[in-house]
């Protein structure tokens, strides 16, 4: 009873909390009557939004507030109030965090199907964090929240996720950056899809602070079919490491006691130990065929892309812009970059493009005056 009581005449309005996953709170009052002059708190990193018969009427900054119809002039105007009334009026109180919401995750629940210019159709793989904010508290309250008495960021969070993945995908698309030059440009990709996703937030009466792409990478089969073809650059000649891997196996086993393996292992190598010495001053050496030295590796045809009134093209071959030179869609000037090389570069400066301009003379002088 004492509670109720002086509940009836002091009104204090205010939001703390500690979860910090919780978006918006209503104040909870009885019957939702706030007393005229009631005080109302909206601390830092809040704002206070007023909803009165289902339709919203004022929005609250940080600062302290007294409930009275001088200061409340939109709610004035909805009740039709005098400065003279002191009655109860019944309104809703919606506390919104303005603070950021961070270490929100987001990422490809599926690979997606890109087209690169080195390996052709490919499957990829993305994720990273993002955090969010609340830009415009009542356009989110109506776009979203609605009657919610405690909204978490966990009720938006999944439709967040799904546009930062389509975004994603929009942007690996037309960057055409080669899978394996990614992870170098994580930072950009990061900004284009802020920039993109952007209008849709503000739609929300949302921002996005901070996008970060942390990781793209190829399903585990390509992975692994990528480290193979690493591995095998690394070892270079195959028949020495094969013969060397072999030796240690040999080894390992041998040094396994009570091995049935590394007796048999032993007593091979003790044999051959033997012809060896059997063969060495007094017999004939047999003479070893030296084995054929393994063909190189085919080398690695460079595609070109051309840049040119602000627009790229290609993948072209060597070939093919050898074709474009003589039909004038490739001349000295023209902008080229392929994998590996350091910014665009004017085609007559590249010396692996120099040779086709060879066969061409350069243009004529300009007439004498």
């Amino acid at each position: 009873m004492f509670s109720f009581l002086s509940g009836e005449f002091i009104d204090v309005i205010d939001w703390v909390d500690d979860t910090r996953d919780t978006m918006v709170w209503r104040f909870e009052r009885r019957g939702h009557a706030i007393k005229y002059g009631a005080k109302l708190t909206v601390r830092e990193g809040q704002t206070a939004v007023f909803v009165h018969e289902g339709q919203l009427a004022d929005v609250f900054t940080p600062g302290l507030y007294m409930l009275e119809t001088n200061n409340m002039p939109v709610l004035t105007t909805l009740q039709h109030w005098d400065h003279g009334f002191r009655s109860p009026f019944k309104s809703e109180v919606y506390f919104v965090s303005t603070t950021r919401f961070n270490g929100l995750k987001w990422g490809t629940k599926n690979p997606l199907m890109l087209r690169d210019p080195e390996f052709g159709p490919v499957r990829l793989r993305a994720y990273g964090t993002y955090s969010i904010r609340v830009k415009d508290a009542a356009r989110f309250m109506t776009e979203i929240v609605g009657t919610d008495g405690e909204f978490t960021r966990d009720e938006i969070s999944f439709q967040i996720r799904n546009i930062l993945v389509q975004e994603f995908s929009r942007v690996a698309a037309s960057s055409g950056i080669p899978v394996l030059d990614m992870a170098a440009n994580t930072a950009e990709f990061g900004k284009l899809m802020a920039e993109r996703i952007s209008p849709t937030l503000e739609a929300y009466g949302l921002e996005m602070p901070e996008l970060y792409v942390e990781n793209i990478s190829l399903p585990p089969s390509v992975e692994a079919a990528l480290d193979k073809r690493t591995s095998m650059g690394v070892i270079g000649d195959l028949q020495a490491y094969q013969h060397y891997s072999a030796a240690e196996a040999m080894t390992r086993a041998a040094e396994t006691p009570n091995s049935g393996m590394g007796a048999g292992i032993g007593m091979g190598m003790g044999m051959g130990m033997g012809q060896q010495m059997a063969q060495g001053p007094w017999g004939p050496r047999p003479v070893q065929p030296a084995a054929a030295p393994p063909p190189p590796p085919p080398p690695v045809e460079h595609v070109w892309h051309l840049a040119e009134n602000g627009q790229t093209s290609g993948p072209f071959s060597t070939a093919r812009l050898g074709r474009m030179v003589t039909e004038g869609g490739l001349t000295r000037d023209t902008l080229v970059w392929t994998q590996g090389q350091d910014g665009w570069k004017r085609a007559e400066d590249v010396t692996e493009l120099a040779r086709l301009f060879t066969v061409m003379p350069p243009p004529p002088p300009p007439p004498a005056a």
